[in-house]
C-alpha cells in the first residue's frame, strides 16, 4: 500500500493533516469562512499557524462563528471579556482589529454585494496554481498580495500585511500553492471552479 505524498509543512498532527487535506487550498466562496480565515491569519502574526489552529474552537466561540454582523457591533465590555478569554491569543490590538475589519468587511458586503465577489476579483475568480515541487521554491508574498494588502489597509483594515494576505489567498484557495507532488495538488488542478 503506497503512502499519501503531502507538502511536508503540515507533518503529522491529525488536526494539521486535517486542514491540509480538506481545508488549505480548497476555493472558498462563503463570506463567513473568508471572514474566519482573514480573523485567523490576523492572529497568526508572530506566531505558528498550529497555535491558532489548535484554538480554532475556542475563537468560534469567542467571536460569534465568525458572524460579521455581530463581531460589528462589539463594545469595549466584550473586548475586556475577550482579552481574558485563555482560549483565544489574548492581544488588544489583535482583537479590536477583529472588530474594525468586521465592521469593514460588511461595507464591503455592501458595496460588492459580497466580500467574496471582491477579494476573488483580484484573481478573476480564478485559482492561481503554483508549480512549486519543495516549500523553499514558494513564495511568502506576490504583487498580488501586495496590491490587496495596500487596498485593505487604505480602507482601513489591521492586520493584513502582505505576507498574512498571501497566507489568506492560500488557506482560501485564492493560490493553489501545494506542492506538485501532493495528492491535494492532483485534485485542485483537476476541479472546475
Amino acid at each position: 500500500m503506497s503512502e499519501t505524498t503531502r507538502c511536508p509543512w503540515c507533518g503529522d498532527l491529525p488536526v494539521y493533516v486535517d486542514y491540509h487535506d480538506n481545508e488549505w487550498g480548497r476555493p472558498v466562496r462563503d463570506d463567513r469562512k473568508l471572514f474566519e480565515m482573514l480573523t485567523l491569519e490576523g492572529a497568526q502574526a508572530g506566531l505558528s499557524w498550529i497555535t491558532v489552529l489548535k484554538k480554532r474552537e475556542a475563537y468560534r466561540l469567542a467571536f460569534d462563528n465568525f458572524d460579521p454582523a455581530k463581531v460589528a457591533l462589539y463594545d469595549d465590555a466584550k473586548v475586556q471579556e475577550l482579552l481574558v478569554n485563555e482560549g483565544i491569543i489574548r492581544n488588544r490590538l489583535k482583537i479590536n482589529s477583529v472588530v474594525t475589519n468586521a465592521k469593514l468587511f460588511l461595507d464591503i458586503v455592501g458595496k460588492h454585494g459580497s466580500f467574496d465577489s471582491f477579494i476573488w476579483s483580484y484573481v478573476d475568480g480564478t485559482p492561481i496554481v503554483g508549480h512549486w515541487k519543495t516549500m523553499y521554491d514558494m513564495p511568502l508574498t506576490t504583487p498580488i498580495s501586495d496590491r490587496i494588502s495596500k487596498d485593505l489597509k487604505k480602507l482601513g483594515f489591521k492586520f493584513i500585511g502582505t505576507t498574512i494576505i498571501y497566507s489568506f489567498m492560500q488557506a482560501t484557495g485564492m493560490v493553489n500553492d501545494h506542492l506538485t507532488d501532493c495528492f491535494v495538488y492532483g485534485e485542485l488542478t483537476k476541479m472546475r471552479i
